[in-house]
């Protein structure tokens, strides 16, 4: 019996600590005391739930994000550009539909060159 690889996703970030835009999760690593004892310990990612403003498909969206992903989405125009550069295997099964109804609404993004003013 094959899995559909959608269904896998979901399961990666059913109630789990990992951002939804960036796939960032925990981490291991040693506490280490004062007398260098190491025990492990885990370093969670700083996640936040945040309402995103799509302008695009003109509603809000909840998702639980990393704040380096918040000042990403901040840094690209948005939620809708952020998601037109956004590689498909780091996004969530519900961040995947977003793209793709983003690019059903919007079309493909079009990267135009700036032109760079020389002072006279």
């Amino acid at each position: 019996m094959m899995r559909c690889p959608k269904a896998g996703m979901e399961e990666d970030f059913a109630m789990s600590r990992k951002c939804e835009l960036t796939a960032k999760g925990p981490q291991t690593g040693h506490k280490v005391s004062h007398s260098n004892i190491k025990t492990k310990r885990r370093f969670l990612p700083n996640l936040v739930n945040v309402t995103f403003i799509s302008d695009a498909l003109g509603r809000n969206v909840r998702l639980r994000v990393s704040t380096n992903a918040l000042k990403s989405v901040d840094h690209n125009g948005g939620l809708d550009g952020f998601l037109q550069k956004a590689r498909a295997a780091n996004l969530s099964p519900r961040a995947l539909d977003l793209k793709r109804a983003i690019e059903k609404k919007v079309g493909k993004p079009v990267f135009v060159k700036k032109e760079v003013k020389k002072a006279s």
